[in-house]
């Protein structure tokens, strides 16, 4: 080894070196610590109260579920202790609440089977992060995947912390380069994670993990102190909806449908296409790669922020009408309130496919120098 090579960090879960400070491994997106001038801000994260929780490989919670038909709760057999209806699985249906600005609802729609979306939330002071993952329907166990890819995403960002507001020169740039950065290896972690399911399902099944293998869209969003920085690979969606002006779709779809808009083609037109929800970049053993492409916002007045699944926007796509959407449930204010009601309402719309809606209520207090 050479003396340069003594200043090297090395993963603890893929042994790959790094360049000394380093905060994440450049290969699998495991975080490598602190240092002490780039430590985290104090602050307490909350990666519950769940409401519902599933276990990734099950699907089994041990929350007690209530009812959808008469409020009551599901017994252990399956069905209400009440009026005998049968209960949803924990993993078609379930809610997540770190704090009382930012949750999340993840249903099964009416159409499909399973849920093959999946949501990890975190919370904290002015720090969250929200992350979306979408399973692709041709490919079997995608369940598995999307909820195995959401949690690492979570995790990593959350072990990157927030870095709160500063009045120094330059801050912010550095805030959002350093999240970009986090986020990317938010999603670097995410693919490993799905590589990883894969690759136990495969054991289990006795078959090459290339054979169909499972994957799922990305996307993430975290709010530090008022600053928003989004990341995605595929078709799930981050929008910025401010209470006054310009609502933004900060994403930017990894799809057939985008590239034909790009090209020209009318939204109406391209969205409705058959091919409209053919995917160019996603997460899985044959994905071409797993970084994340990243946007910033830096708000200045109080709005929504919500990551999504196409199971909503299909029905809304345009950020002018999903603002006014988001408007038309937020009459209370409460998110996780707002959150169920989108859903029931893209259900109503005909629930074709699994949907997740996960939103923030952010109220930056300052504008920081840039």
């Amino acid at each position: 080894m050479s003396a340069d090579d003594s200043s090297l960090a090395r993963c603890p879960n893929c042994g790959e070196n790094a360049a000394p400070r380093a905060r994440f491994c450049e290969n699998c997106g495991t975080p490598l610590g602190t240092t002490e001038a780039s430590a985290p801000s104090e602050v307490t994260l909350e990666l519950a109260p769940t409401v519902v929780d599933p276990d990734p490989a099950t699907g089994d919670s041990a929350a007690r579920r209530s009812c959808a038909a008469c409020g009551g709760i599901i017994a252990p057999d399956g069905y209400c202790a009440d009026c005998g209806t049968p209960g949803q699985s924990e993993r078609d249906h379930f809610e997540e609440r770190p704090a009382d600005w930012v949750a999340g609802v993840c249903d099964r729609g009416v159409r499909h089977a399973r849920n093959e979306d999946a949501m990890a939330l975190a919370a904290g002071g002015t720090f969250a992060a929200l992350v979306v993952c979408d399973g692709v329907s041709s490919a079997p166990d995608s369940d598995v995947a999307s909820l195995a890819a959401s949690r690492a995403a979570r995790d990593v960002l959350v072990a990157y912390g927030p870095e709160g507001s500063s009045s120094v020169e330059g801050a912010t740039s550095r805030r959002i380069a350093g999240w970009t950065d986090a986020m990317v290896a938010a999603s670097r972690a995410a693919g490993q994670a799905v590589r990883g399911a894969a690759e136990q399902l495969a054991a289990t099944k006795g078959t090459d993990v290339a054979d169909d293998p499972p994957s799922c869209t990305f996307v993430a969003a975290v709010v530090d102190n008022g600053l928003i920085v989004a990341g995605w690979l595929g078709d799930s969606r981050v929008y910025w909806l401010p209470d006054a002006g310009q609502a933004e779709q900060l994403s930017v779809d990894d799809s057939w449908a985008q590239e034909m808009i790009a090209a020209g083609v009318p939204r109406a037109q391209a969205e409705t296409s058959p091919q409209a929800h053919a995917i160019t970049r996603w997460l899985g053993p044959d994905a071409p790669d797993t970084d994340a492409r990243c946007a910033a916002t830096l708000p200045t007045g109080p709005g929504w922020l919500l990551v999504c699944s196409d199971g909503l926007w299909n029905y809304c796509s345009d950020a002018h009408e999903m603002s006014d959407l988001v408007q038309r449930f937020a009459t209370s204010g409460d998110p996780h309130t707002t959150a169920a009601a989108l859903v029931r309402w893209a259900n109503a719309q005909g629930g074709r496919d699994n949907i997740t809606a996960a939103l923030a209520r952010v109220s930056p207090a300052v504008t920081e120098q840039r």
